[in-house]
């Protein structure tokens, strides 16, 4: 009963996990953050392949999510730090976009009551002129909102870690307790009494008087 209740909570985690990755990589490619693009891509492969294993009872699997989970603390941990200018990391650096272009989150322009303006630059307007845009009236910076996210993302890795580990072990001390009955003995106990059938056949020798 416990293995079925454990496997059926990381079960709804990896399903939960997969919403919430999927929404945030729709964010991240509005925003053409590559980085944060490829790590949600790993994530979700991974998260598939340890939904997986719990479905299926594949220890090994679950393993790979459990170690990939630790990880994923990890890179949302940097991710936070780079939002909050934590460690000589900086928000307005293009180090998410591999230094390719200048784009920033998708919730620095569109985050929730944030009013867009452009404001053309002063001079000889052309059709190859750049706008300043300016942005006013939100409710939250949108690195706080990276934040968020990088926060409820690690808290399901931590959860879907300890649950990864308490599957494995009861996977692993089912099919232990399992082997030590015989289940898988090809020759069951109760060939051991049968006798051999040439004592069947053996003929009967009468005395004559």
């Amino acid at each position: 009963m416990g293995c079925c209740s454990g496997r059926c909570t990381l079960i709804f985690l990896c399903t939960i996990q997969l919403i919430v990755a999927l929404e945030r990589q729709v964010f991240d490619f509005l925003g053409y953050q590559w980085v944060p693009i490829l790590a949600n891509f790993f994530h979700i492969i991974i998260v598939i392949l340890g939904l997986f294993g719990t479905i299926q009872y594949r220890p090994r699997y679950i393993v790979v999510y459990a170690v990939w989970t630790a990880l994923w603390v990890a890179w949302n941990v940097f991710i936070i730090c780079f939002y909050l200018d934590v460690g000589g990391l900086t928000k307005e650096s293009d180090l998410l976009t591999f230094n390719i272009s200048a784009h920033h989150s998708w919730w620095s322009e569109h985050g929730p009551g944030c009013v867009r303006r452009e404001v053309p630059q002063p001079g000889v307007r052309t059709a190859d002129s750049q706008s300043y845009v300016s942005v006013m009236g939100c409710l939250m910076d949108y690195q706080y909102i990276e934040v968020l996210h990088s926060g409820i993302q690690i808290l399901m890795a931590l959860l879907g870690f300890v649950y990864a580990c308490y599957v494995v072990s009861a996977i692993t001390e089912e099919e232990d307790s399992f082997d030590f009955i015989g289940g898988f003995d090809p020759f069951p106990l109760y060939h051991v009494n049968e006798k051999p059938s040439h004592l069947l056949l053996k003929p009967m020798v009468h005395k004559s008087t």
